[in-house]
């Protein structure tokens, strides 16, 4: 029996998403539910898939049922597709993809329409300027969507129809004028085309069916799902609906009402709405809307219809929805309802709140948070005592305030962004063909649109600050001017989102605080989760600002780190140029109490919970000049000498220096420095380094434990990859800690381990773990290590190409290759354990702060991850999610 493709909307249900789409699953429930939506039909995702299997061929049969839903639509709304003697049927035609996708096709609304049925809607309506406008958006939408015209040819031809009448509105226009301009309209259709724009309905509607199939791979599509991982073989469904027309007059109209605020999360109407306008008005930006409170002064009993229906749905899908409504002759139509998207700060409120009105429980609040919203809560705000030049305001569409040059092209945006510049996008509105310029921005700017525009609702989507419909300013090609000042292309412009402020040059920002429900969110969190949550941090700051957000401890603290600044550096380098053991000890010995200082303040602001310390990691020559900068630095030298500019003594003194530490840079040279002599290995030939380091880390505890402060230190050797080597420095770190220890007349329970990051290493875990009390994986070196990628050099030449193409799936830097370097950590752990059942492990590269990682190391019984301080509320939430999704736990929300 061949395959069903077309479902009507009474057969289908929202468990059927993955066959119908969002959109076409929720026409069903609506219509199931006996709501007030329009007739029509879906064709399935699997008529997409089939589609693409056959090479951009309508699967067979597809039209035959097509042509049977029609004639059961024209039954149930007794018109005729394509009639002329009476009201025609007409129909909109929209994509419906499984995930809610920006970067899909625009809708075709109308379809039906042509010279002859033009002539039965204008007479059926009595309102010939109606039919004729419905009929040239039609030509226009079809062209754009279908044929891919751009809109600034039909765009033209109408608004200089607009001017030669001197009006606004067109509702008045003779016969003869509004065929004039379908016929301009057509024109341009053929010229842009290559053909003639098709009079034949059922052509129309198959022509606009390959278009939204064809629109599942266009570009905007394909960014939108590999910047949100959607994957590319689920297929877009097709919706067929009856028409409903907002724009017969004054009692008509079209909004979308969202339940609750997106931006905020409270609870009530939040939405916009157009009199007098068609389908994509509101969202499209064209015309600036009335809140939809106005709705409730004009048709009050409309507004009552519809706030019933807001709470019936937000109800029935236990979540915020985002409502497309259209209103008829003061008939309330439904057109969509889906999930509303949102910002963080309303995602979390709204999950709260709706655990506290009994709709969800705890377990399942958490798991509607999205990860990376907690990422765009932490949003930094404008400092409140700055002093701004405030160039205009607009809406307030979604929050954080950013700073960036001004850009008036996605493209420019994109190419600008890739260059490491920081870039604002400013448009008059943003389309879906824009979304590669909303990726790649700090935020978004627009002189049109609502707060439900295009611009809005992606931006809100993203996380990315966005103030919209600022009419104020007058945007040209590349600047846009207000109140007599000009902002052009490559200026700094700053703007915050949540207050529509634009502001000429750069701002200084606030961090972010915890929201009292978010707060209450991540204790549910840390209720469930198994794993727990450390932190990377190398300095007090760091790890105070982890404390706030919730960390147990800090999982890595890098050394060298503590080596970098301008005080420490010549120190540093002293030590590493010294010629002779004493000349070293006398350099470790001024950089001791520097580090002793270091991990006090570190023991101290983690009172109580445990600090892990790797030993230093990088090879010494990072602490040195660049040899090309030294080089640079000694022809300079012997060019200024010849031209007579600097004394001979000095001269002399200068040169002796940089030639020695010229010397010593080459001898330090490696081909390969992450393979050298870096980590373990050169604490082995250097062990004074080491020796320094672990007197610093026990004189610190005994300080701090002095001052009744507990001490958990956790010390960490990197790169190992032979037990011996462990086992020689352990040895030397309960030397130092028991002579310390003696001598302060202490005891001091602490855990020496080692950083797995060599393959070698994870293959024998078992032999290292004799010798360790803790694995931390370093999945960033040990990534590296087990794909044979230089990091720096994969990201800036190949990596990029590799998961467009898809080679590879996701950044192994950024996601955590779970079938690769996640095989060598499980063998691990397993071996470790089968040594030491109570081995603790972890991972602390960056991954420990991403879902999917973090995912892994609860399946794969780890005891922690680690991440910077402002991924830690991710982390706590992702490790609940983990938790909820590997077994049920019940709460009584």
């Amino acid at each position: 029996m061949r395959e069903k493709y077309v479902m009507d909307f009474h057969e289908g249900s929202a468990e059927m998403k993955s066959l119908l789409g969002g959109k076409g699953a929720n026409l069903a429930e609506m219509t199931r539910h006996g709501l007030p939506v329009p007739p029509g039909f879906t064709i399935t995702t699997d008529a997409c898939r089939r589609y693409y299997e056959e090479d951009g061929k309508l699967p067979e049969g597809l039209i035959d049922e097509v042509a049977l839903a029609m004639k059961r639509l024209e039954g149930a709304k007794n018109q005729t597709f394509g009639g002329v003697e009476s009201a025609p049927l007409l129909v909109s035609v929209r994509s419906g993809s499984v995930h809610s996708m920006p970067g899909m096709m625009d809708t075709i609304l109308n379809l039906g329409l042509n010279d002859r049925t033009v002539e039965g809607l204008a007479r059926s309506s009595g309102k010939p300027s109606f039919a004729y406008d419905c009929y040239r958006r039609f030509i226009q939408m079809f062209g754009e969507v279908v044929y891919g015209i751009e809109n600034i040819y039909f765009e033209q031809l109408y608004h200089s129809m607009k001017s030669n009448t001197d009006t606004d509105s067109l509702d008045h226009l003779p016969q003869e004028d509004w065929q004039t301009l379908i016929n301009q309209y057509k024109k341009a259709f053929a010229s842009h085309a290559g053909r003639p724009f098709p009079q034949d309905v059922h052509e129309q509607l198959e022509l606009a069916i390959n278009a939204v199939f064809r629109s599942w791979n266009n570009s905007r599509a394909v960014v939108y799902r590999r910047a949100h991982r959607i994957p590319d073989d689920l297929g877009t469904a097709v919706n067929i609906q009856a028409m409903v027309f907002g724009n017969l007059g004054d009692d008509c109209g079209t909004g979308v009402v969202f339940t609750r605020n997106p931006s905020t999360g409270e609870k009530g109407l939040y939405g916009e709405y157009l009199i007098n306008a068609q389908g994509e008005d509101v969202v499209a930006g064209i015309r600036t809307p009335l809140p939809v409170s106005e709705l409730e002064r004009s048709q009050p009993e409309t507004y009552r219809q519809l706030l019933a229906t807001c709470e019936q749905l937000e109800k029935h899908y236990r979540d915020m929805q985002d409502i497309e409504f259209t209103v008829e002759n003061r008939k309330l139509y439904l057109l969509q309802t889906r999930n509303g998207k949102r910002t963080a700060q309303a995602s979390v409120k709204i999950a709260v709140d709706l655990v506290h009105e009994g709709i969800l429980s705890r377990t399942e609040a958490l798991l509607r948070i999205e990860t990376g919203h907690l990422d765009q809560l932490l949003h930094r705000a404008i400092d409140s005592s700055a002093t701004l030049d405030v160039l205009a305001k607009g809406l307030p569409a979604s929050p954080g305030a950013a700073a960036g040059v001004a850009v008036f092209d996605a493209d420019k945006a994109e190419q600008w962004a890739k260059a490491g510049q920081k870039v604002i996008l400013i448009r008059m509105e943003t389309n879906p063909d824009d979304i590669h310029g909303v990726i790649a921005a700090e935020g978004v700017l627009t002189s049109r649109g609502g707060m439900t525009s295009h611009a809005a609702v992606v931006a809100r989507g993203m996380g990315k600050p966005c103030v919209c419909g600022c009419e104020e300013i007058r945007i040209e090609q590349d600047a846009f001017s207000v109140g007599g000042q000009t902002v052009k292309e490559g200026d700094w412009l700053s703007i915050d989102g949540a207050t529509g402020r634009v502001i000429r040059g750069t701002v200084p920002l606030t961090e972010p605080e915890m929201s009292a429900e978010l707060l209450e969110l991540l204790q549910w969190a840390d209720d469930i989760r198994e794993l727990k949550v450390y932190t990377n941090a190398d300095n007090p700051a760091d790890a105070s600002k982890a404390r706030e957000f919730g960390a147990e401890g800090i999982g890595l603290c890098r050394t060298e780190h503590m080596f970098m600044s301008a005080e420490r550096s010549p120190v540093v380098q002293a030590m590493i140029l010294a010629e002779t053991a004493e000349e070293r000890a006398a350099a470790l010995q001024r950089l001791l109490p520097m580090q002793q200082s270091d991990f006090e303040g570190l023991y101290r602001a983690m009172s109580g919970l445990p600090v892990t310390i790797r030993l230093l990691d990088p090879p010494l020559h990072e602490f040195l000049p660049d040899l090309e900068q030294l080089q640079e630095r000694l022809s300079s030298l012997d060019s200024a000498f010849s031209t007579g500019n600097n004394e001979d003594n000095r001269y002399g003194e200068e040169r002796e220096e940089l030639e020695r530490l010229i010397r010593k840079v080459k001898r330090l040279h490696e081909a390969n420095p992450m393979l050298g002599q870096r980590g373990c290995r050169l604490g082995i030939v250097l062990p004074e380094i080491y020796e320094m380091q672990v007197q610093a880390i026990f004189q610190a505890a005994i300080t701090c434990c002095s001052e009744g402060i507990r001490v958990i230190p956790e010390i960490m050797i990197p790169l190992v990859g032979h037990p011996r080597e462990l086992e020689i420095l352990k040895e030397m770190v309960h030397r130092e800690a028991k002579r310390l220890l003696a001598a302060a007349g202490q005891e001091l329970p602490y855990k020496v381990g080692t950083m797995i990051e060599v393959p070698r290493a994870a293959l024998l875990s078992d032999q290292i773990a004799s010798h360790a009390d803790f694995f931390s994986y370093g999945t960033n070196d040990l990534t590296q290590m087990t794909y044979g990628y230089s990091r720096d050099d994969a990201e800036g030449k190949f990596l990029a190409y590799y998961v467009e193409n898809r080679i590879l799936p996701e950044n192994p830097f950024e996601v955590l290759d779970t079938e690769g370097v996640g095989q060598l950590i499980e063998m691990s752990v397993n071996k470790g354990r089968s040594v030491k059942p109570d081995l603790k492990a972890g991972i602390c590269g960056e991954h420990g702060g991403e879902k999917n990682s973090i995912f892994f190391c609860h399946s794969a019984g780890l005891d922690y991850v680690s991440c910077s301080p402002y991924r830690v509320p991710i982390a706590r939430l992702a490790a609940a999610q983990a938790a909820a999704a590997s077994k049920t736990v019940a709460y009584s929300g």
